[in-house]
């Protein structure tokens, strides 16, 4: 048996259910490796937490009542609240906040007495704050390092889901996306996640960003991995998330294994043009190549409007923050300031003190949108160029099944590059935002490695409700190479 935290959930699974191992052990093993927090990813451990649900589910896994991913680890992104552990957002604004509820998706994966799957929970992971960021270098609490390189960024806003996972500090995380922020940082530490079909997991309980494009995932190292969590978070819940799609659960390794024979994959030419580097073109070319041995078909395509999402995405995205995040104001929860003449100088100082320069630059450029004079002009054109964005899609769909492209156009960048122009940053989510402007599923799984040996993802894109079809390809692909098999050099 491979050591504890090389073994993927599935192996995991496999072993605590046949009793070579207990989940206190497991446990252990895990919290014994985020001694010293590598890589900043973690902001909430509590061990005595993890050790009591990791008792629970020795209890179950002996009575044989055990849950899908009984005693299996996991640990979550800071944007979903929790009762046994602190839930900031990465902001100070929320520094210390408990939750009294659990959100849906920690429940749905959680223990399996309240009818979950039954994993163990490591704690909650760094992100950029409000999920607002493609680095992880705007989380108040520090920057999390990419384990194969820790000079280097490791994406974001879900980018200490993606360093915990790929530093073998949890087999797998949950992670949300609004315009990228599972599949960038997948793609930047060379593990695997998907993003479904917006709606298809609950949003209750994670702390909105933008509410029409928040969509929260799994994160591990396999597309087989990603199969099961996917399976287990997903299903209605229309009582308490009116975005949530009244969609029974489904079982995503089901189809796994089919044969790609045939198998349309569309390729965009807008993905493959100026700016996308020449080594995650070499990388993506590969991957691609291999799909063709596999029996599937390249189909060129077009989506033509690809360079419109960067600025509709940052019309509709920071409009919808600015009214989600006025609830942080000092009054119930959270910071407040300490000195203040009145109500209104309250909000103003808690507000200056508790959100960081992104959040309030994005704040300010949502206000703005929605203003009087400008609501027309810029909030409601870029809800129509949304619209014909997600018809793009689906005139492409006529002649693929699947869409495939590079997530990114670069590897991960170093530590400070894009300091000065945050508007960089912004123009890295290219290849990922108009997936999430039309509610898509999409995913990264690895697809080799460019400059100084950093990895790589190919981005998957498919129709509404094709995740199992998404994740077959991924794994196939996955028998055929070993990208996602491979660890940062030095990693024990």
């Amino acid at each position: 048996m491979n050591s504890l935290h090389d073994m993927t959930v599935a192996e995991l699974a496999q072993a605590l259910k046949a009793k070579q191992v207990s989940a206190v052990e497991v446990a252990t093993g895990f919290l014994a490796r985020l001694g010293g927090n590598p890589h900043n990813a973690f902001l909430d451990i509590d061990s005595e937490v993890t050790l009591a649900q990791a008792q629970a589910s020795d209890a179950r896994l002996a009575a044989g009542t055990g849950g899908l991913l009984e005693g299996v680890p996991v640990a979550h992104k800071d944007v979903f609240v929790t009762r046994d552990f602190a839930t900031t957002a990465g902001s100070k604004i929320l520094t210390g906040y408990r939750s009294p509820f659990d959100a849906t998706l920690v429940q749905k994966l959680g223990a399996s007495a309240q009818g979950g799957a039954g994993m163990v929970t490591l704690g909650k992971l760094n992100c950029d704050e409000f999920a607002m960021g493609s680095a992880n270098e705007n989380s108040a609490f520090g920057k999390v390092t990419n384990p194969w390189d820790t000079a280097r960024v490791p994406g974001g806003s879900s980018g200490g889901s993606a360093a915990a996972v790929a530093a073998r500090l949890t087999p797998a995380a949950t992670g949300t996306d609004t315009g990228g922020s599972i599949r960038q940082p997948a793609s930047f530490c060379g593990i695997t996640g998907i993003k479904p079909t917006y709606g298809r997991a609950s949003r209750y309980g994670m702390i909105a960003y933008a509410s029409s494009l928040d969509q929260g995932g799994p994160m591990a190292r396999t597309a087989e991995d990603c199969a099961l969590l996917l399976s287990a978070m997903c299903g209605p819940d229309i009582d308490r998330d009116s975005t949530s799609l009244d969609m029974p659960a489904e079982d995503f390794t089901a189809s796994l294994n089919q044969s790609l024979e045939g198998l349309r994959i569309g390729i965009p030419k807008e993905f493959f043009g100026e700016g996308l580097h020449a080594d995650v073109r070499a990388a993506v070319d590969g991957a691609l190549r291999e799909y063709e041995k596999l029996g599937a078909r390249l189909v060129p395509i077009s989506l033509p409007r690809t360079e419109l999402s960067i600025p509709v995405y940052y019309i509709i995205a920071p409009a919808e923050a600015s009214s989600n995040l006025s609830r942080f104001d000092g009054v119930k929860f959270g910071h407040r300031a300490k000195d203040y003449t009145d109500l209104v100088d309250m909000y103003k100082k808690t507000r200056a003190e508790g959100f960081g320069n992104e959040v309030k630059r994005r704040i300010m450029t949502g206000a703005y949108v929605l203003s009087h004079g400008y609501y027309d002009a810029y909030y409601l054109q870029a809800q129509k160029i949304r619209r014909m964005i997600a018809d793009d899609f689906q005139n492409a769909f006529k002649e693929c099944d699947v869409i495939a492209g590079p997530v990114a156009p670069s590897v991960a960048w170093k530590f400070g590059e894009n300091a000065n122009d945050p508007v960089a940053d912004y123009l890295a989510d290219i290849f990922t935002l108009p997936a999430s402007l039309a509610g898509l599923p999409g995913m990264s799984v690895p697809a080799g490695f460019g400059a100084q040996g950093m990895p790589v993802g190919l981005q998957l894109i498919g129709n509404y409700f094709k995740e199992a079809q998404l994740l077959n390809a991924a794994h196939r692909l996955q028998q055929a190479t070993d990208f996602h098999l491979r660890k940062p050099e030095g990693l024990q």
